[in-house]
């Protein structure tokens, strides 16, 4: 029997209230600024163009969901930080990502997008600090890896883990662009969503 993967994705459901997902077995969710880099990424892990990537950031508006197999999903959630939208609708946006993570019992990971070139914003360091508030599960990505030179990388990863108050080898580095780190993520998200699947 072939085991159960990322690459078995397809779009289930897009929602704009987590009251209205229904039950899953096993969750992992994306969250991040809006043109961090989510859907490349979520493509990449999943080897299929599945996410849609858009040159404008904000499009991602609702609760996307994607089932690896039946129960196992990811979850793209809408990106934050972008000031178009009517100041209600971008509330709304917030609202709705909050709802999503702290209503989710079968929720296991989040992880936490920052752009590797840029560093993590206040905004995302608000982010980790509220889900450190709340207790849940998070792991930070640094997306866009490949547009940090290379001889910057290693002075670059620490300076962003050391404002996120975590250690560098705790900092997944990837590039859905370049294909690094990809193999590594895609192996612990698959970790994470399966380790109890029969």
């Amino acid at each position: 029997m072939r085991r159960a993967g990322l690459a078995e994705a397809n779009h289930l459901l897009s929602e704009t209230s987590a009251d209205r997902l229904g039950a899953a077995a096993a969750e992992i969710a994306f969250v991040g600024r809006s043109n961090v880099g989510k859907s490349s990424l979520i493509n990449a892990l999943c080897r299929k163009d599945l996410a849609r990537v858009s040159g404008t950031p904000g499009r991602t508006r609702a609760i996307n969901v994607f089932a690896a197999a039946p129960g196992r999903w990811l979850v793209d959630l809408p990106g934050y930080g972008y000031a178009q939208g009517g100041q209600a609708e971008r509330a709304g946006w917030g609202a709705m990502i909050e709802g999503y993570l702290t209503r989710r019992p079968a929720l296991r990971r989040i992880f936490v997008l920052v752009d590797a070139k840029v560093g993590p914003t206040r905004l995302d360091l608000d982010m980790l600090a509220w889900l450190q508030s709340q207790g849940l599960p998070w792991r930070v990505v640094a997306t866009k890896a490949d547009q940090v030179k290379r001889a910057a990388s290693s002075t670059r990863r620490g300076e962003a883990a050391r404002l996120m108050g975590i250690l560098p080898e705790n900092l997944a580095w990837v590039s859905a662009a370049e294909n690094v780190g990809v193999k590594e993520l895609r192996a612990e998200v698959e970790r994470e969503l399966f380790s109890d699947a029969a």
